[in-house]
This record gives C-alpha cells, structure tokens and sequence, in this order.
C-alpha cells in the first residue's frame, strides 16, 4: 500500500528574530577573520529522502513537500550544512563550549567523537541516514549527545541535545558560524534569547531553541565572537546585531550551568528560506509538528513515506548484502549515501561527495563547489551502482539528466565542436571546469546502453536518446575537433586525451582508452538498433582501431621497473619506450613515462577490452604490487597483521594530490603546492583490484564458491576496513608514510582529502554485485565477444 505524509503547515507565530531586537549593542570588528570550511573527513551526510514526480522532483508526491537541506558531521560535530541546490552551503559549523572549573573545552578540538545510526534494522544495518553524535571531553568533564536529521516536509534542521557534566559543574555554549549563500564574508546577524537570525541577500536562516538561551550574542569571529570572548570563562559580550555591517560571523546562546551527575537536554530546529519569515516559519512548524513525528516521518516509519521505503525499493540489496563480511552494514549506509548525495532540485544530479576537500583550510570568502558537483566519471560510477542495487528511478533520472551537462549549440560561450561531456559542473549546468576527459564522454553512452540492455530504456527511446545525445558523443570520440569554450581552444584527436581520469595529463591513456573502445562499441550496437547503419560501422571500425595499438602506445618494453614489461599511467607520444617527461603536477617533478605506473590498465579488463590472463595485463601486476619501490614511485600499501593483510593502492608513483608528508600541511594551502605533497591510498582501487580478480577466476568458466569467498575476505572485508565509524569510504586513507604525530591520522582510516567519497561506496556496491552474479558489473558483453575472447 503506498505510504502517505500529514503536511503540517507551519505557523509563524511564537518566536520572532528582529534585527531590530533590544540591542543592547552592535558587534565590532566587521568583517572579522578570513573564513574557511570545515574539515572534510566526514563520519556522517544526511538528508530526507524524497519521492521523484514523473522523474523530477517537485511537491505533492508520496513524500509531501521536498525539503532541499543537507548536513555533515565531523570531528563529533556539525559541518556544512546545505539548503537550497546541493552545493549551496549556508552553516560551517554547529558545535559546543564548555566552561568547567579546569577552563574552556570546544567540542572537536577538545572531545573524541562516535557516530552512530539512529535508525537500524534487527541485524543493525542503518535504515535512515538520522544520527546520533556522542562527544566527550577527553579530561572526562562531560559528555554531549546530539540527534541530527532534518524534516523531510520543510526546508529544516533538527538537533536533539542532551548535555551531561561528568565531573565538576559545566556550562555549555552553542556556537553557530554561519556561511550563508556558500561564503563566509556577507553574512549579518541578529540574536535575542529566543533564537538567531542570520541572512545574505535573500538566503535566510533562523536557529529556534524549545527554550530561551540565558543569554546570546552575536559577533565577528577571531574579533568580537563569543568563543573569542569566553576564554576567560565568561560571556561578557552580549551584541545583539551585527548592525549595517557583514562579514565572518558567529552566533552564540548560552545554556543553564549544570552540577556534576546533571543533564540538560535542548531541542533546536534551524529553518532555511527566502526571507526570515520563511525561515522562521520552516523552524516553526517542525516544533508545531512534533519531533518525535518529525523522525519517524523522516525514517518512513508505519504508513508514513521515509527512507524506509527508499531501502525497500532497492530489489538487489537484501541479495547483494550477503557478500560482505560485515552483516550488510556498510552496504546499506552505501546505499543511503548515494542517494543522499543527489541534488533535490535537478533529478539525478549526482555529485562526488558532500564535503570540499581540505575544508579546513579552503578560503570561504569566495564561493566554490569542492566536490558537491557533477563529474561524469565519478557520476556514471554512482548511477551504475544505484542499478546494481535495484534502484531503476535514480539511473533514469540520472541519463535523463546529462544533456544538461553535455556541450552543444546551447552551452553559454561555445564557439568549438560540441557532444562531449564537460569535466566539472555545478548541479545546474553551470560550467566550473572545462577540460576533455575522453572517458567522461563514453561513459554516458555506456550507461544509456546499460540502461537499454536492462529493459528500463525502452528501444524507442533509446534510439531517441541516441539521436540527440550519444550520437554526438561517439561522434566525438571518433572525431574529436577544435574545443571553444573559455580557456579551452585544444585541437582533441581521439584517442589522445586532454586529461585522463586523475584530470592532470594529457596523452594516451590505458583507462581512457578503456572506456572509449567500450563507449564506441556498445555505440555501434545502439545505432544499428536505430537504423543508423553507417554510424555502426564508423564507430566500431574506430574502436577497432583504438583497441589494436593500446599496447604499441602505452605498453613499456624497457621500463626502469621490474622486468621492464609494464603498462605505463600515460604517454604523451605514441613511443612507450621513448622514456620522455610526462607534465609536472601537485608539486611534484616530470618523472619519466616508465616511472609512473597506475592501476588505469585494469579497466581494460573490467569492460572487456582485454583478457584478464592476457600477457600484457599480468606482466604489469607486478610492478603495479612492487611494494619495493621507493615511496614516490610505489604505489601499492598493504594493512593489518601478516596471514590478514588489506590491500590497498595510491592513484599512481609521483602522486602529489595530498597532505605534505613532511610538515602534515593541508594539500595545497593558500593554492601554493609543495614537493613533499603525497597522494595517500584511495580505497576503490581494493574494489577494482577485486573485480579483476573475480574477472580472472572467471577466464575459465563461472567462478568457484572457494574463489568468490576468497575475493570477499580480501577486497570485500578490505574495504569494510577502511570505512569509519560512521560507516562513511573515503577518498584517501593514510598509508603511514610521514611523520604519524604531525597528523592525527590512523593507519588505513580517512586523511581530510573527501569523506564520503561516492565513488569508493559505488565501487564498493558494484563489487558486491558483481560477486552475487559471479560477473564483473561493469563488464560490456559486446567489448569482451569482441576483444577478450
């Protein structure tokens, strides 16, 4: 029976925010300290699951009003908190002082941290991405518990907390930074003991407490803030404006002082909208509807509509869960994350992660994405999840989505050839970055001939879809042309890319290349299905021709490593052997061709392009493991005791893309790099390797019951392994490589780089998919009857 929501229209009566509340004064100090993000190594992301309207969101479907807010958790606080389209920041962070008799403790800093999921079936695998945050000092002074989730019919935010002093009385201090319209520089404030008001522009947000602070201010940060002004253990300064002036602002309220052995428990609903009255009225009406029924509607608890029912439509997920090692849990919160991590206006735009890497250290003042934006690649890796999980509404959405994000006539300042797929762009279409990634182009085309093959498109409109979109895309990756668009004039001649898939060098890549044989393939097969004779022929003739000279371009006969045989990362000429510099990048040197090895070759396999026992593919294994190498150039790590190891692999030699391994500095800081910047291990490459496995047990026939336990003891439970306690994969974990007391970083766990990667909980889904089918998930049967025969 389909669930149902009660709306509950929210009143703006009771609490109202005045910026022209009794001030008792206006902060000074304006614009206060330069802002940046919070840290990006996130244990929880949220958001309310919301049913799609004939493909698209909008209100009135089973879910009621779509709420179009987001939030992170970090260090056992809250972080970015989005409302608005997915990128669109409006809170750093959310989190607590304390005063105790032995001075001030602030939560993260002064606190460890455990997350866990509020709403868990009986084998205690997360229903609802709804939190439980627990922090405690680490002098044991006291301990703060906080509920987080949002409601799924308003555009607000809910936090349940309860504060308990440990030993000694406490007295605990919220502190709100807001970052309205995703920067930290044009905020203004307005504070009474009854909540907060903050706002830019037309962006709004009012924070409501059930009970009144005993005091509050409002002021600038690193200047006339309350967590400046509390380090004498007092709240001396009680601003109740930020008045004419904007800038990096923090709000402050303060709660009852508590004896030893006490608690005081506090609700607090912040509300989002296009005026203060809006937002009010969001905060209002959560307290008006009830908490409690807040959260079970949240959760889709009984007949109401929730993430419930989002986990029960996946089909697939009961049955892929029994591969993984750890009861199903990581696979499920996998499950959540993808979906969380889908914007609520544009259907099926799927973003990287819902963090900015290095958050900590990014500047605020202007604003950006991070990786709360579409990449193709990263995009086709979460829509081929979702399908393997049984998710048939959010792939559809996700290919009905790419035109937007497609170059063509319409794209604002194209003057060059169109059909291929931009890099980067925010979930509206808005160009962000504009180099040709080859792949990102043929991965649309091979999710749309997934989709086809699976029966969810049907043969009208595929040959629809072929015509108006995927057509000029195999058209480009056989012709390639002259780009024009921004920066971008580069003549592409197919298949030399302008960035491979790390977006750094230009050249001939193994896993560009892969997907472009795949892409042109699956492309002839959809043409011949929509008449376009002529076109099947081009494009597979172009394939044909791309697949027979990847070895004669990227496959080193004299390389420095091991017996010399080896897939190289990329060549930038079509001599392997010629040794030549490839570009230097992150700080790091030009190292030679032959000196960069990267895992990219075994996408040669994963498509179908090659044999997984092909001589090419297992002579580079060993050079791609040689944990030997000098720490620039290796690049596989191995984790845990002898007899239980974790494998695990860094992008590729020379990698620069990280932490400084010798002073612990954020990658990049103030955009200027450094040579001891190292690129830490990425857990999916545990899932690649891992369906190469299954790919080679496979040569012979349908793999054994002993070989399929054997890939889920090595690459499924690896991969369990690296996720944090919230369940959350990582872009990087750290290899232990540098100085461990620079870094509170522990070995094999999530660095600052991007938590929760998409990606890694794709790759990790497919994984488990492809071991429930005895087959590669991402294996094209055309490419491989064609090639790998």
């Amino acid at each position: 029976m389909r669930k149902f929501k009660t709306l509950c229209l929210a009143g703006a009566a009771g609490l109202a925010v005045a910026s022209a509340a009794s001030a008792q004064s206006v902060a000074q100090g304006a614009p206060g300290d330069l802002p940046t993000w919070s840290s990006a190594a996130k244990t929880g992301a949220g958001a309310s699951y919301e049913a799609y309207v004939d493909g698209q969101y909008r209100d009135g479907g089973p879910t009621g009003a779509v709420s179009k807010v987001w939030f992170s958790i970090a260090d056992g606080v809250l972080t970015e908190t989005m409302y608005g389209l997915i990128h669109e920041a409006q809170i750093k962070a959310l989190r607590f002082a304390v005063v105790t008799p032995d001075g001030l403790a602030l939560e993260g800093d002064d606190t460890t941290a455990k997350t866990e999921y509020m709403h868990v079936d009986a084998e205690g695998r997360p229903l609802s991405p709804a939190y439980k945050v627990t922090t405690r000092d680490r002098a044991g002074r006291f301990e703060i518990e906080k509920r987080i989730f949002t409601d799924p019919d308003r555009n607000a935010l809910v936090l349940r907390v309860v504060i308990t002093a440990l030993s000694g009385e406490a007295t605990p201090y919220l502190l709100l930074e807001p970052h309205i319209a995703n920067t930290g520089v044009e905020d203004r404030g307005a504070v009474t003991p009854q909540g907060f008001h903050a706002w830019e522009g037309s962006t709004h947000l009012v924070l409501k407490p059930s009970e009144a602070f005993t005091a509050a201010s409002v002021g600038f940060v690193g200047v006339s803030d309350g967590l400046t002004d509390l380090k004498d253990g007092k709240l001396d300064w009680t601003y109740a404006s930020t008045g004419e002036t904007a800038g990096n602002t923090m709000m402050t309220g303060a709660l009852p002082t508590i004896r030893m052995g006490q608690s005081v428990s506090r609700d607090f609903v912040i509300g989002f909208g296009d005026s203060e009255a809006a937002a009010q009225a969001a905060a209002g009406g959560a307290f008006a509807t009830g908490l409690d029924e807040v959260l079970a509607r949240f959760n889709g608890e009984g007949e109401r509509a929730g993430w419930e029912d989002y986990v029960a439509s996946l089909s697939e997920l009961p049955r892929i869960a029994e591969q993984a090692t750890d009861g199903g849990k990581l696979a499920y919160a996998s499950a959540l994350m993808l979906k969380v991590q889908e914007d609520r206006t544009h259907a099926g735009a799927l973003i990287a992660s819902l963090s900015n890497p290095w958050g900590d250290t990014v500047d605020a003042s202007k604003s950006s994405t991070g990786y709360k934006a579409v990449w193709p690649r990263d995009f086709y890796q979460v829509a081929m999840a979702l399908a393997a999980l049984g998710d048939r509404e959010t792939p559809l959405a996700a290919f009905n989505y790419l035109p937007q994000v497609q170059v063509g006539a319409n794209t604002p300042g194209n003057t060059g050839v169109g059909g291929w797929f931009l890099q980067k762009t925010h979930v509206d279409g808005e160009l962000e970055w504009v180099a040709v990634q080859l792949d990102q182009t043929a991965m649309p085309i091979m999710l749309g001939y997934r989709l086809w093959k699976m029966g969810w498109l049907s043969d009208a409109e595929m040959a629809d879809h072929y015509r108006s979109m995927l057509k000029p895309a195999a058209d480009f990756l056989v012709d390639g042309g002259k780009v024009g668009l921004l920066w971008n004039d580069a003549e592409i001649k197919p298949p030399f890319t302008q960035q491979e898939r790390w977006e750094e060098q230009q050249g001939y890549s193994p896993s560009s290349t892969a997907a472009v044989v795949a892409g042109l393939t699956v492309a002839a097969d959809m043409a011949r299905a929509s008449g376009d004779a002529a076109g099947a022929v081009r494009y597979q003739m172009a394939a044909d021709s791309y697949a027979s000279k990847i070895e004669e371009r990227m496959f080193t006969t004299n390389g420095d490593f091991g017996d010399g045989r080896y897939y190289i990362r990329i060549s930038q000429n079509e001599n392997p052997n010629d040794k030549a510099p490839i570009g230097a990048a992150n700080g790091q040197i030009a190292p030679a061709e032959d000196r960069v090895v990267d895992g990219g070759f075994l996408e040669l396999v994963r498509y179908g392009v090659r044999k997984a026992d092909d001589a090419h593919i297992v002579s580079t294994l060993p050079v791609y493991d040689d944990q030997s190498l000098e720490p620039l150039y290796r690049v596989r790590y191995d984790f845990g005791p002898e007899g239980d190891k974790t494998p695990g692999w860094r992008r590729y030699g020379v990698d620069g893309y990280g932490e400084d391994h010798v002073t612990g500095a954020n990658y990049g800081v103030g955009g200027q790099m450094s040579p001891g910047q190292r690129g830490r291990v990425w857990p999916f490459f545990t899932g690649e390797r891992g369906h190469y496995e299954l790919a080679r047990v496979s040569v012979n026939g349908t793999p054994s019951a002993a070989d399929i336990a054997a890939i889920r003891q090595t690459y499924v439970r690896g991969m369990e392994r690296f996720a944090n306690d919230g369940l959350m994969l990582a872009e990087q974990v750290w290899d232990g490589v540098g100085d461990p007391t620079v870094r509170d970083y522990a070995l094999g766990q999530n660095t600052d780089s991007a938590t929760p990667l998409a990606w890694t909980h794709a790759e990790y889904l497919k994984l488990l998919r492809s071991l429930a089918d005895s087959k590669v998930w991402d294996r094209y049967d055309p490419v491989h009857d064609r090639y790998a025969r």
